[in-house]
C-alpha cells in the first residue's frame, strides 16, 4: 500500500501510529528529520523572501514601511532594531529578536530552527545565522521523489541563541546548536561551531576563545556636552 508523504517521514523518523503523527513544521522546529517540500513550510517561506524582497527594495529612509515590514516579517521582536539591509530569513517568524539590535549589510538568518538574539546585540556586514543541518551520509542526504515525480529531501536542524550585549563583527557565520553568552564578541570571518562563554573573546575557524573581556579592557568614554 502506498504511503503518503507524512507517512514516509514518520516511518524514516521511527515514528508509528496516528498518536505520533506531527506536522513536517512541528518536526522541524523541534530539530528532526522533515521534509522542506511540505506545501505549508513552502508558503511559510515565500512569504517570508516576498517580505525580504520588499525591505529590501526600500529605502533607509523609509522608516515607517520598513518597520511594517518587519512587523509582518518577524512578529516577535523588541523596540528599535535597525537592519541595514539586504537582509535574508528564511521565515522569519521563528526568530526572536530583543531590543536594540543593528545589523548592517546583507544579514542572513535560515530560521528552520528558532533563532534567538538578545538585547543590544551589534551584528556586523556578512553575518549569517545558519541553523539547517543535513545527513552525513548521502545515502539520506541525496533528494528524492515523491509519488507525483516532485523532488524533496529529508533535512534537520538546530537552534541559534545568542545572549544580550554580544557583537558579531564582519563575516562570521554562526552554525546551528551554537549559544553565544552574554556580553561575547566575536571577530570577524570566524565560524562558530561550539558554544562561546559570556564575556569572552573569541576569534577564528573554527572559532574559539582567546581570552575574557575584563576590567582591563575599559575605554574612557568622550565627554559629552
Amino acid at each position: 500500500m502506498a504511503m503518503d508523504k507524512d507517512s514516509k517521514l514518520t516511518s524514516a523518523t521511527g515514528g508509528a501510529g496516528k498518536g505520533n503523527w506531527r506536522s513536517q513544521k512541528e518536526r522541524m522546529l523541534a530539530g528532526e528529520l522533515y521534509d522542506a517540500s511540505d506545501p505549508d513550510l513552502s508558503q511559510l517561506r515565500v512569504k517570508a523572501h516576498e517580505l525580504c524582497r520588499l525591505f529590501n527594495a526600500s529605502s533607509e529612509q523609509e522608516r515607517e514601511l520598513r518597520s511594517r515590514l518587519l512587523d509582518d516579517l518577524v512578529p516577535e521582536h523588541g523596540q528599535d532594531v535597525d537592519f541595514m539591509g539586504p537582509i535574508y530569513f528564511d521565515y522569519g517568524r521563528f526568530t526572536k529578536l530583543g531590543s536594540r539590535i543593528f545589523a548592517n549589510f546583507n544579514f542572513t538568518v535560515l530560521d528552520t530552527c528558532p533563532v534567538q538574539i538578545g538585547d543590544d546585540v551589534m551584528i556586523g556586514p556578512n553575518v549569517t545565522l545558519a541553523t539547517p543541518l543535513h545527513p552525513l551520509r548521502w545515502q539520506e542526504r541525496n533528494l528524492r521523489r515523491h509519488e507525483d515525480g516532485t523532488l524533496y529531501d529529508y533535512e534537520l536542524g538546530a537552534p541559534i541563541t545568542i545572549g544580550s550585549n554580544c557583537w558579531l563583527a564582519s563575516n562570521v557565520t554562526v552554525a546551528g546548536g551554537v549559544t553565544i553568552g552574554d556580553g561575547a564578541v566575536i571577530g570577524a570571518g570566524s565560524v562558530v561551531t561550539h558554544d562561546i562563554a559570556p564575556d569572552s573573546l573569541a576569534v577564528g575557524v573554527p572559532c574559539r576563545i582567546i581570552r575574557a573581556i575584563t576590567e582591563a579592557d575599559r575605554m574612557q568614554l568622550p565627554v559629552e556636552g
